[in-house]
């Protein structure tokens, strides 16, 4: 499925303002998504605020130095809200909305979707999804070149993350030629990767790499260690002083254990239940588990939340990922 951009572009043009929506837990992808739609849209003269349920978390607070994206309930209330057009980008399911999501529902204006996630919800909106693009952020650059957009570093540099990261800088099977060439065209633009990856994954806190430290050594094996799972407990982060973000890619070094095909990271929630992180590098589809617990994602990579303890929420989900593991091995 591709984007029909054309009818994108015609739909832009009908709207002066609009604001941009991505999920709760922001990473790379929907951070460099939004702020690179932003200057898009404002090139080409529209009004953008960029609004998400949650913060921009502290270690990715590079890709926004003027601290554009606004929090809801913080920095402005629902009731605040009004604009011709939401365009939510990055996902097209409503528990990933957060607070958003209600705002959402309200709101009497037109919207659009673009996302590159496989499942969906009837969010009201128009649809413009590619299942195959490895990154939001690809479609971005597409967005940009059908409204005539030239590429320029402030734009390049948050797209350029959003690339990296959803594709595991550039190791996953997601990645093809193409992403290469769009790669090359945000250098082109600027960007110099080194500083992206330094600003990414060489400005460490103590506490991440305790918390690092602290999952790996979680971490068990099944079905002859094709399967890793660990976890970490919400007061795991007081205990060491740690964010909720820094467990980003935690979970793909379980995967670097030879002879591994599948990894789950179960992370406890301020609020309580876990947030399951799935990762396959076999024929394992995990946006297939995910689903099964109300998520969703890619094949090689989803996620999904379920209430309860960490015993209750292992004691479901570790029996379906295992059948679902057999099956294919």
């Amino acid at each position: 499925m591709s984007v029909n951009w054309k009818r994108f572009a015609d739909q832009v043009s009908h709207y002066q303002s609009f604001v941009l929506v991505s999920h709760v837990r922001p990473d790379c992808d929907a951070l460099g998504s939004e702020l690179g739609m932003a200057y898009v849209l404002r090139k080409i003269g529209k009004d953008v605020r960029i609004i998400n349920a949650h913060r921009v978390p502290l270690a990715l607070q590079f890709l926004d130095p003027a601290g554009t994206i606004e929090v809801l309930g913080d920095d402005v209330e629902a009731e605040d809200i009004s604009v011709d057009c939401i365009m939510v980008l990055d996902t097209s399911a409503w528990v990933q909305l957060g607070d958003m999501a209600d705002v959402i529902r309200a709101a009497s204006c037109d919207k659009m979707v673009l996302d590159h996630h496989v499942g969906e919800d009837d969010l009201g909106a128009t649809m413009y999804k590619d299942y195959q693009a490895e990154a939001t952020g690809t479609l971005v650059v597409q967005a940009a070149d059908a409204l005539g957009v030239t590429l320029v570093r402030q734009m390049a540099q948050p797209l350029f993350a959003a690339i990296a990261t959803d594709t595991g800088w550039f190791r996953f099977g997601s990645v093809t030629a193409e992403t290469y060439r769009v790669i090359a065209r945000l250098v082109d633009a600027g960007v110099v990767p080194a500083e992206v990856y330094s600003d990414l994954y060489e400005r460490d806190t103590l506490a991440k790499l305790k918390l690092r430290g602290l999952i790996l050594s979680r971490t068990q094996s099944e079905l002859d260690g094709a399967l890793m799972h660990t976890y970490v407990e919400r007061q795991d982060f007081d205990a060491l002083g740690a964010q909720p973000s820094d467990t980003e890619d935690s979970i793909n070094m379980t995967l670097a254990v030879e002879n591994t095909k599948a990894a789950i990271i179960f992370v406890g929630q301020k609020n309580g239940g876990f947030k399951m992180s799935f990762r396959s590098r076999c024929d394992l589809d995990c946006n297939e588990i995910a689903r099964l617990f109300g998520g969703g994602g890619h094949k090689a990579a989803a996620g999904a939340f379920l209430e309860g303890t960490l015993a209750d929420v292992r004691g479901k989900v570790l029996p379906v990922m295992m059948e679902a593991l057999k099956r294919v091995l």
